[in-house]
């Protein structure tokens, strides 16, 4: 789509729009203030249980009206995340558009692909705009989830250009309020597993002092058909206000214990998936991943006066694990023999520190009203593992008749392994101006001046040794054209350093990206808000190799390229009826690179589109209770199953279905069913990127049942 037709397809929504909207006065800054970074309800009257938000905090590091922000942001609301009663980040955001799975190294970590850039522990998904090391970050503390598209690393440091994912917790509340739940998950022949935890918060008298307190724990079958799954949390904070000042505190720790499932396998001679059920798993029951996280944060937040702002904000995690698996190596098509070897990784843990402080306020200068930010960030992340050791090659499976428990799992063995290690530190200086032009006319500048040092390599061999300034800026403009839509643009650069643990980089320029984005904003209390947005992003220094002399050795001159549309809405069609509605189309291609030049890149689908419903039925028995039922259909289309795409991963749609039901009495207890892929589609989420052996089947049919009594 050209420029131009973009333009006019974007003025067009927005002023069709406001065409049909009523007019309606500015609200003071009295009306529409709220706490930094939580969802409230709106002074202009914002239902609680909503799938929409009208304010956003992420992109501007003030609250600021979403209409106001040139960027796409969606925010997955804590009724949406209710609804669907999710308990992965995967979950999360299935109705944001343009997202997909990426290679998840078994299940062992998140990775979310937006806009076509990402991969497991790429630094994008933070907790409460905090890097972190937790392979999974979605869990019982979480209130809401954000996804910022676009670029981010003026406010934000290493990321690529497609965006980030924030996960903001639950904070301590000044009113008291406890929850208590049980939830049991069935997968089918006779596997299920069942979750139990709280959640209590409120006053510590008139101190000042207000805490929280979760805890959750989950323990059960793997819903394949074989393997368990263990998780236990417990996650206390506190917050002390006084006078303009606010100190949150908080701590959590899980332990977990998950199969390490690499899924099913392509057949290059066939042309075709395994035919068996998405159930039947192709490694052993011991390969699992065993381990621990920490997180600690703590936050200070000072009013100065003078509508200046100072906050400091500081994040320290670690996780820890050792991992079995049995990897797939060869398939014969004709046998149905698949040869497998097993794989130790001694233990893996990964440390990070991270720090931001922000000064942020608003003064009159030169007869323009503006909005400043003024930054300092630190981030150190240590990486140290065990090289992953091997035995029991070429043991052999008959998929179509497994017989499991011929091969054992490798012993570790401490004396030879070697140490495996990335160090990476980054400080930077930012800052960033919102200037009101206009009543109607939003300008907003910033930049980032970030020093990166990153060292990594295995036992005696330093594998990468890089340092270096990059200088990172951003731009755009917002135009409101009626007080609930408007027009924006923006332009921002990235960057992320290049480093390899086990391949001889040495030193080279770090990855650069640049975005072009222009959309359209709706926004209408207590109906629908949304967005239009259509993007161009391109990411150069991506690094390749090649053979010269008989020796591999590593260059930047790769260029990437993605380019689409993405839509997303979400609001209150009536008293009764939400909705959620997203459309993303994403083509990513690799434009520059010896081997790969015109292909796909891996895991990005090129169509992604959800509908989501729930319907406010209201009392039923007689007022003895409210009865609240909904669905949503999620597709996916085709994508690349890896770098040479030799093969894809089909499209597909699943379809689910919830009710719940509110007993209102004194202690009102909910009951909620959730019934998740009812047509028991067999589909693949993703694949490891580098091969036909490793490919993520979805889940087949499931139902979970909760039970929740608050007081």
């Amino acid at each position: 789509m050209k420029p131009d037709s973009l333009s006019a397809l974007c003025l067009t929504l927005s002023v069709a729009v406001s065409a049909q909207l009523p007019a309606r006065p500015a609200l003071s800054q009295d009306e529409v203030s709220t706490e930094l970074g939580v969802i409230v309800v709106d002074g202009d009257g914002q239902k609680a249980k909503s799938y929409k938000t009208s304010r956003n905090s992420t992109a501007t590091r003030s609250d600021t009206p979403v209409t106001k922000i040139p960027q796409s942001i969606t925010t997955v609301t804590p009724q949406a995340l209710k609804d669907k009663s999710a308990s992965t980040l995967d979950d999360a955001l299935s109705d944001v558009s343009g997202i997909t799975q990426g290679n998840t190294i078994a299940g062992a970590n998140d990775a979310i692909m937006r806009r076509g850039f990402g991969e497991s522990r790429d630094g994008s998904i933070l907790t409460d705009g905090l890097n972190t090391a937790l392979p999974h970050s979605f869990n019982s503390t979480t209130d809401y989830v954000e996804v910022l598209k676009g670029p981010a690393s003026t406010l934000y440091g290493v990321l690529d250009p497609g965006g980030m994912v924030n996960v903001v917790t639950k904070k301590p509340e000044d009113t008291f309020s406890a929850e208590a739940w049980t939830k049991f998950y069935a997968y089918g022949a006779g596997r299920y597993s069942e979750k139990a935890g709280f959640d209590i918060t409120g006053p510590a008298g008139d101190s000042g002092f207000s805490y929280r307190l979760i805890a959750e724990g989950e323990k059960g079958d793997y819903w394949r058909n074989f393997g368990d799954k263990k998780n236990w949390l417990i996650a206390p904070s506190l917050k002390w206000e006084r006078e303009g000042t606010e100190v949150d505190v908080s701590y959590t720790h899980n332990d977990y214990l998950t199969p390490y499932d690499r899924g099913t396998v392509y057949s290059a001679t066939t042309g075709t998936f395994l035919d068996i059920s998405a159930r039947q798993r192709l490694d052993e029951a011991w390969s699992e991943v065993d381990g621990s996280s920490d997180l600690f944060k703590a936050s200070v937040r000072h009013e100065l006066g003078g509508n200046w702002v100072a906050s400091l904000n500081y994040a320290y995690s670690k996780d820890s694990f050792t991992a079995d698996q049995t990897r797939a190596t060869a398939y014969n098509a004709t046998t149905g023999i698949l040869t497998r070897r097993s794989d130790v990784r001694g233990y893996y843990d990964t440390t990070v520190h991270s720090l931001r402080s922000d000064l942020t306020g608003s003064e009159d200068l030169f007869g323009f009203d503006n909005e400043f930010l003024f930054g300092a960030a630190l981030r150190k992340e240590d990486i140290a593992r065990a090289a992953l050791q091997t035995c029991n090659a070429n043991n052999r499976l008959n998929v179509n008749n497994p017989v499991y428990g011929a091969i054992s799992p490798c012993t570790y063995n401490a004396a030879t392994a070697t140490e495996e290690y990335q160090h990476m530190l980054t400080q930077s200086v930012y800052a960033q101006d919102r200037v009101h032009l206009t009543d109607q006319l939003i300008a907003v500048a910033g930049l980032r001046l970030e020093h990166y040092d990153v060292t990594a390599g295995s036992g005696a061999t330093e594998n990468t040794d890089t340092a270096g300034n990059a200088l990172i800026p951003n731009a755009g403009l917002v135009w409101e054209v009626h007080p609930d839509a408007s027009l924006y643009t923006n332009v921002a650069r990235t960057f992320r350093p290049n480093s390899s643990i086990n391949s001889a980089y040495g030193t080279l320029d770090p990855e650069e990206g640049i975005s072009y984005e222009i959309g359209s904003k709706l926004d209408v209390t207590d109906w629908l808000s949304g967005t239009l947005a259509v993007f161009y992003a391109e990411k150069k220094n991506v690094a390749y190799s090649e053979t010269v002399g008989g020796t591999t050795v590593y260059r930047t001159a790769g260029l990437v390229r993605s380019k689409g549309v993405e839509l997303d809405l979400a609001g209150q069609l009536t008293d009764e009826l939400q909705v959620i509605g997203s459309y993303g189309l994403t083509d990513a291609v690799v434009v520059e690179d010896p081997s790969y030049a015109g292909n796909d890149l891996a895991n990005v689908a090129r169509h992604t589109a959800s509908l989501r419903i729930a319907y406010d039925y209201g009392d039923v028995f007689d007022g003895a209770g409210s009865l609240r039922f909904g669905g949503a259909i999620k597709g996916v289309g085709r994508r690349a199953g890896d770098a040479d795409n030799s093969f894809d991963l089909p499209g597909y749609g699943v379809v689910d279905l919830f009710a719940s039901y509110t007993i209102e009495r004194e202690h009102p207890i909910e009951i909620q069913l959730n019934l998740n892929n009812i047509f028991d589609k067999t589909y693949y989420t993703s694949s490891i990127g580098s091969s036909a052996y490793g490919i993520s089947v979805g889940q087949a049919f499931n139902a979970a049942l909760s039970i929740g009594m608050k007081f």
